[in-house]
Order: C-alpha cells, then structure tokens, then sequence
C-alpha cells in the first residue's frame, strides 16, 4: 500500500509544483492587499494547495495517462506503461484531484465573498485547457506552438490570477503581462521536448525539436525566454519604474550565462542542471514584475 502511495505522487509530479504555487504569490503580491496576518496566509496557502498538488496533480496524471503509448517507447519504466497502477486506481485519482481542486476553488470564492466565483471560473478554465491539452481529438500538444503556448498560460497565467483575484482585481495591464511571461513559459515548455523526440517522432507527435530540428528548437526556445523577459524590462521602464527593470535586467543576465553554459550545448545532456540553475533567475524576476506592477 505504501508502495502505491508513492506511484500516486510519482504520477503528480511534485517537482511541476513550485511554478504554480510561486505564480499564487506573485498575484498576491500584485493585488497589493495581501497582508501577513492568519486570514491571508490560510487564504494564500489554500491557494496554493489548489493549484499545485490539486489541478497541477491532475494535470501531470491525465497527461501519463493520455501519453502512455508515447512512454511505452521513450521511458517504458514510468508507473502506466510498466503497469505499476491499474487504469482503475488513475481515473480515481484524476477524479480525485480534479474535483478536490474545483472544490477548494469554490471555497475561496465564498471564503473572499466574489460576487462573480472568479477562482472557481479560472480553475475550471484551467482543468479544461489540461484535459484538451492531452487528451484526443484536439490533444493540443500534438502541435508544438500550440500545445506549449497554452503550457505557458496553464503555468504562468493562471495562478497569477488565481492569487490576484484572490485578495484584489485582475487589471488589464496585469492580464497583458502576464500572458505575455507566457511566452517565457512557452520557452520553458520546449525543454522537456528535447527528450521525447524518438516517441514523438514514431507517433507524429510535431514538437518543436521534430518539427525544426534540434539546432534551430533550441535557439527558439531562448529566445521566448530571454525576449519576453527583456519586453517585460522595456515595459517597466517606459512605466516610469526604472530600477524594478534594472532588477529585472540584472536577473535575466544569468539566465543567458547557463543557456550558453548548458542548455545550448546539449539540451538532452544538462536539461535538469540547466533548469536547476536558470529558473530560480527566472521566478525571482516574476516576483520583480509583481512588484513593479501591484495595485
């Protein structure tokens, strides 16, 4: 039983957490009404909750579920193709995550008294783009602009919302910028195609690596991260905040030194040393942004 425990939390995927909780606290902190007293936190926390081990576990379980041919080639080993857990004990678990996280979502409606259930809109919105993301007909990966577009926003976007919407408004400004650092997170996206490429070739599945080659995927993958961020700096100047853009600046520099150190070398080779060592870079300058920008 413990040992199926594990498969279950393997199948989550904790390590995609992190991105979406930070997103909550950037949007927290963009509300500009967040304070440190138990209320806040709880709300915050609850959040967090809903969108990383809730919706995120949902998604990164539907996704392994809908991939297992495309794993049965390139990593045979994970919990599905191995057989690991029955098709069963995962639909349970989908249904599981997904409701719990709609539930929490509807919770902190009524917990910050919406008129408009926001938050439950948003991680409904947020659950069908996962679904469509993975799942046939549309399966909006099989197309690698498309499917790591929509990653971005699911990633970036959507608990910034979430945290803002929570203590304060979603202005437009905030709607622009934040989807616009969704590029960044299309960027990001690419990585993890790099290593999927011999699956996704025999299932015609057109990542970008498949649909370019691996030289010119892996320069466009820079390049939606370091030009989304450099505009999000440009914007912060024009606004009158020249030294939240400086910071900003100042943290997309070593984000550029380990693509060159690492991924542009060999984006098999040092994926997770490269991520390890440049996203840090890349959440601290979203906080930046949150910042600059609160109302």
């Amino acid at each position: 039983m413990q040992n199926k425990w594990k498969i279950r939390l393997q199948l989550t995927k904790p390590v995609t957490w992190p991105p979406l909780v930070w997103g909550v606290v950037c949007g927290a902190a963009a509300s500009g009404n967040f304070h440190w007293n138990f209320e806040d936190v709880a709300k915050s926390i609850t959040c967090m909750l809903m969108s990383g081990p809730f919706l995120t576990g949902y998604t990164q379980t539907i996704n392994d579920w809908y991939d297992r041919e495309i794993d049965a080639i390139n990593e045979p080993y994970r919990p599905i193709p191995s057989g690991a857990i029955s098709e069963n004990e995962v639909m349970a678990q989908i249904w599981v995550l997904l409701l719990g996280g709609l539930g929490l979502a509807g919770l902190l409606d009524v917990w910050a008294g919406h008129d408009f259930p926001i938050v439950f809109y948003l991680a409904l919105g947020g659950s069908l783009l996962s679904y469509i993301y993975s799942a046939p007909p549309l399966k909006l990966k099989q197309n690698g602009w498309i499917g790591n577009c929509a990653l971005g926003a699911s990633y970036i976007s959507l608990p910034w919302w979430a945290g803002q919407a929570l203590f304060g408004t979603l202005a437009p400004d905030i709607v622009v910028l934040t989807l616009l650092y969704s590029i960044a997170g299309f960027g990001i996206g690419i990585v993890n195609d790099f290593k999927s490429v011999e699956g996704d070739k025999a299932l015609g599945l057109q990542s970008l690596p498949v649909a370019f080659g691996a030289e010119t995927a892996k320069w466009i993958c820079v390049g939606a991260i370091d030009i989304t961020q450099l505009s999000v700096a440009g914007y912060l100047w024009g606004a009158g905040k020249p030294y939240y853009a400086l910071a900003l600046l100042s943290l997309i520099a070593p984000q550029v030194f380990f693509q060159f150190k690492y991924f542009l070398k060999d984006p098999v080779k040092y994926d997770v040393k490269y991520q390890a060592s440049a996203q840090p870079f890349l959440v601290l300058g979203l906080l930046v942004t949150a910042l600059a920008t609160r109302h």
